[in-house]
């Protein structure tokens, strides 16, 4: 097996990781420094020229090859994450969360990405096609660790890249198990994680070797990116922090889109940068919403993730679960109705805050202004349609959102007025990987995912002549 390349650290350091359900260790992780990161960037470099040279067609043979890999450890991955991330093995939680990676795998390696002759009139022919980078940088959550960094190495090595993968510092092991398996079948250097602190982290982003870096998380930590990376004039890709606004018009059935409102906001128990996070709702129907929404909420099973029969799990930190508390009790504190939830138990063991919804809520209150990341949801009533549409507008993020109707035209045309890169219809968060993925205002930058993504990977060179 070809796993991560020896560091310079004889002996690496490191700290215990916790299971966030019950407190227990889940393992020991490596605490790497910015010298190993510096043998990392070096390795990669040395590694990455063969690599891009090999072609698209033998880079997505080794990605296929690669997809194989991780299902063959499937269950192994997802239990493993489920202890460290806390999310329950099933609904879409830690088998999906693996599913997807290989799902995105054999993505990145079957799509296609041809020259494109832009001109050729018989005198001028232009033809625009896409280098390698060289080595890029990925910076993932701890959210989706699994996926997420899938989506930033899987189109990387596809474009002939090799890939410094630095995991938060909350869920490593997960990257860790998953980068040793992908390396299986990868030519050695090409692809390793360095699991360090902060300062790993800012280092990597202002390394003048790193051509580009890809990251997901809080818009103060990408700000912070932009800045570390001004210097070498890296290429970005952020995504960051949202704030989801979903709209249900007046002829909208609450019975038939409760379960989906329901998974649009909760799913990984709301820690998903495009979960639904505010939902706006016609006067007309809002009592029925509330009412739907709070039955199908009530049914579903929170708890421990290695227990079969949960859907939804504890916050994956103590710091988020504060920031929840702290918003709904500011919520409560304001006169908002809370329909479920609300209620920690302080003596129940893990990071669990239970599934919570808040109703007849002002607009400008915390838990709708800031980005709770946690399960608890703000339901706010409307008269009009322009009304909802200028709330939904109001803040400075802007990465997905939905609409909720029966009558698809009519949801088209609000959805072509709100400011978010994604709005969905009738459902929200549902990501593709052929379909294109990025956000608008302060959600950050450039696209992820199908055509668009592979190029995003790449350097534009227009060939003349």
């Amino acid at each position: 097996m070809n796993t991560t390349p020896a560091l310079t650290q004889d002996a690496v350091a490191s700290r215990t990781i916790f299971d966030p359900a019950t407190g227990e260790p889940v393992g020991e992780a490596p605490v790497h420094t910015v010298a190993d990161l510096q043998h990392a960037v070096d390795v990669a470099l040395a590694a990455q020229p063969a690599w891009a040279a090999s072609g698209h067609e033998a880079r997505s043979a080794a990605l296929l090859k690669a997809a194989d890999a991780v299902e063959a450890r499937a269950e192994e991955l997802a239990q493993l994450l489920s202890r460290e991330q806390g999310k329950p093995l099933n609904g879409p939680n830690a088998r999906f969360e693996v599913g997807a990676c290989a799902a995105w795998l054999r993505a990145a390696a079957g799509t296609p990405l041809e020259a494109e002759t832009v001109v050729d009139d018989g005198e001028t022919r232009a033809e625009l096609r896409y280098r390698p980078i060289g080595v890029v940088g990925a910076i993932g959550p701890w959210n989706w660790p699994m996926m997420i960094t899938i989506w930033q190495i899987a189109p990387a090595l596809r474009m002939g890249n090799a890939v410094v993968v630095k995991p938060s510092e909350y869920t490593p092991l997960s990257v860790l198990a998953l980068v040793e398996t992908i390396n299986e079948v990868l030519p050695e250097g090409l692809l390793t994680v360095i699991s360090g602190g902060r300062d790993v982290g800012e280092a990597l982003a202002s390394h003048p070797a790193i051509g580009k870096v890809m990251f997901t998380g809080s818009t103060a930590t990408g700000k912070a990116i932009i800045r570390s990376s001004a210097d070498t004039v890296k290429r970005l890709t952020l995504e960051l922090g949202g704030n989801d606004a979903g709209i249900v018009l007046p002829d909208a059935d609450p019975k038939a889109i409760a379960e989906g409102l329901f998974w649009g906001a909760f799913i990984n128990t709301g820690q998903t940068c495009a979960a639904l996070k505010r939902l706006y709702v016609h006067a007309d129907i809002y009592d029925a919403v509330c009412d739907e929404l709070t039955n199908v909420a009530e049914a579903m099973p929170m708890g421990n993730g290695l227990d079969e029969n949960n859907v939804l799990g504890p916050l994956q930190n103590r710091q988020q679960y504060d920031i929840v508390a702290r918003l709904v009790e500011a919520a409560k504190a304001s006169g908002a109705r809370v329909l479920l939830g609300g209620n920690p138990d302080a003596d129940q063991p893990g990071n669990f805050y239970p599934t919570t919804l808040v109703a007849d809520i002002d607009n400008d209150n915390p838990l709708v202004v800031e980005e709770q990341f946690g399960p608890a949801l703000p339901i706010i009533k409307f008269s009009t349609v322009d009304e909802a549409i200028a709330k939904a507008n109001a803040l400075d993020v802007g990465l997905g959102a939905s609409v909720w109707s029966s009558d698809l035209s009519a949801a088209r045309e609000v959805a072509s007025r709100i400011e978010a890169g994604t709005v969905w219809i009738n459902k929200h968060g549902a990501v593709d990987p052929r379909v294109p993925f990025g956000g608008a205002k302060q959600s950050g930058y450039g696209l992820e995912f199908g055509v668009e993504g592979l190029k995003a990977l790449g350097v534009p060179q227009i060939i003349n002549g």
